[in-house]
């Protein structure tokens, strides 16, 4: 399986590098890996659903912010 860094998915998704981390930090992007202080995030994963937006969050979910 191929992986890409997380300023290489935050160029990829439009978003910035921290929020790649924190994603994976809060395990909302499947397979990835983490080795010492880098993130391996598998080639072909997809952009999460943006959680902080009220329209994308699950009916009856808690604001966490």
């Amino acid at each position: 399986m191929d992986y890409m860094s997380a300023p290489e998915a935050a160029r990829k998704w439009g978003v910035s590098e921290r929020r790649v981390q924190k994603l994976c930090e809060e395990g909302r992007i499947p397979g990835v890996a983490h080795f010492s202080r880098m993130w391996l995030i598998p080639q072909d994963a997809e952009k999460p659903a943006e959680g902080r937006l009220k329209e994308n969050r699950k009916k009856g979910e808690p604001n966490e912010g």
